[in-house]
């Protein structure tokens, strides 16, 4: 059950990214011409004000299609109706001045062009399926023609209909890490929370429920019970817990050494924040968090930090069992796992949102408008990048599980 959980999670966050996409695409004038829960082909579907809203048969994250990616070039034309030509001759006439419109820039004619070609193509016996083809080519070469296409905004919207995105997953993070401190995530009590099965919390006799009184015959606060575990150096320790109300003696016992702390396996409960402090608190976080995620990156280069990458699958497993420890441990993890996606998809290469900003910053400064070929090239790089990355963190991942 909590693997679906964490199916489902990892889903709304991708949908959390779409939205943000599809939010700022709106407001900025570029109208998408899609939004779906989940991915296509549409199980329902409904056009509203010239958006088609539909649920996904993939029930994972969400689409949106934003009109005109790329400037259209000629080849676009091949790409989109060249079935329909090989099928119907008779229809390479109005398709070649189409691809001559294109590649002179005259976007008015090119338009025209495109309703002779569509006007034409009704008239014609074409198959099923070049058919709809070539409706799709029409209406995608439209909408890459018409005023609202994202390759005319100005640079400062294309930026931020794709920053957008990210930028929503951030905000989730900053969201939920201060509702966390509010509730349970602020400063520590002396009441235990939770305890992890198989460590010496539980060997020693530890429950949720009980509020430790002393270490060792030292008295203890919420500040103070992490400390003392961590530096005891593998010496026995003996608590004093009260329980239902009657002091209760545990230990002694050495608490299990990880990495190179100290634990003995138990959660505190936390006292909330105030909405301020709260606030304070996720920005820091999520601002440590950041620098330790692009560091991580970082020690690729030079070979370091292999081990900190996981594919889907280890982000899978990590946040279900997260899961298994409670719906605060769970959000944690969501909004970890939401601040990497953010970070991921800035990465300046494409396909990745990064590289679109990239490639906008460069366009609005030169006032020239990038090939499409040099486009597809350094997409290739890119998905390369991300392939590499999936890779050693699917690998990283089958050894923690094996």
């Amino acid at each position: 059950m909590t693997i679906f959980i964490s199916i489902v999670g990892l889903g709304f966050l991708i949908f959390i990214h779409e939205l943000g996409h599809f939010s700022a695409s709106l407001a900025l004038g570029m109208r998408p011409r899609k939004f779906y829960v989940g991915f296509p082909p549409a199980i329902v579907k409904r056009t509203r004000k010239g958006i088609e809203y539909g649920i996904g048969m993939v029930p994972l994250g969400g689409f949106v299609k934003i009109p005109g990616m790329h400037r259209p070039a000629p080849a676009d034309v091949d790409q989109a109706l060249g079935r329909a030509v090989a099928e119907v001759p008779e229809l390479e006439r109005p398709a070649g001045q189409l691809r001559q419109a294109l590649a002179s820039g005259d976007h008015d004619s090119a338009r025209s062009a495109l309703a002779a070609f569509s006007a034409a193509a009704a008239g014609m016996q074409l198959s099923e399926a070049v058919a709809r083809e070539v409706d799709k080519g029409v209406t995608d070469l439209g909408d890459a023609l018409g005023p609202d296409a994202y390759w005319r905004a100005a640079t400062w919207r294309r930026v931020l209909a794709i920053f957008a995105g990210p930028a929503a997953n951030i905000l989730f993070a900053i969201v939920i890490f201060a509702i966390l401190y509010m509730t349970t995530g602020g400063k520590p009590t002396t009441t235990v929370d939770a305890v992890r099965a198989g460590t010496a919390a539980e060997k020693i006799g530890i429950v949720a429920g009980d509020r430790i009184v002393s270490i060792n015959g030292i008295p203890m606060s919420g500040g103070t019970i992490a400390e003392t575990i961590g530096s005891s150096a593998g010496q026995p320790l003996t608590l004093v817990v009260v329980r239902n109300g009657t002091r209760v003696t545990l230990g002694p016992r050495p608490a299990d050494k990880v990495g190179d702390a100290y634990r003995l396996g138990f959660l505190l409960a936390g006292a909330g924040l105030s909405p301020l402090a709260a606030s304070r608190e996720s920005l820091t976080t999520t601002g440590e968090v950041s620098q330790a995620i692009f560091t991580s990156l970082g020690n690729l280069v030079s070979g370091e930090g292999r081990e900190d990458i996981s594919s889907p699958v280890g982000i899978v497993q990590g946040s279900s069992d997260a899961a298994k420890q409670g719906t605060d441990s769970f959000l944690w993890v969501l909004g970890l796992i939401s601040l990497s996606i953010a970070l991921l998809n800035l990465l300046p290469f494409l396909p990745l949102d990064g590289g679109h900003i990239v490639f906008a910053i460069i366009e609005g400064i030169s006032g020239r408008t990038v090939a499409r070929a040099v486009y597809e090239r350094v997409s290739i790089v890119g998905i390369g990048l991300v392939l590499l990355l999936f890779v050693i963190g699917l690998t990283n991942d089958i050894g923690r599980l094996s």
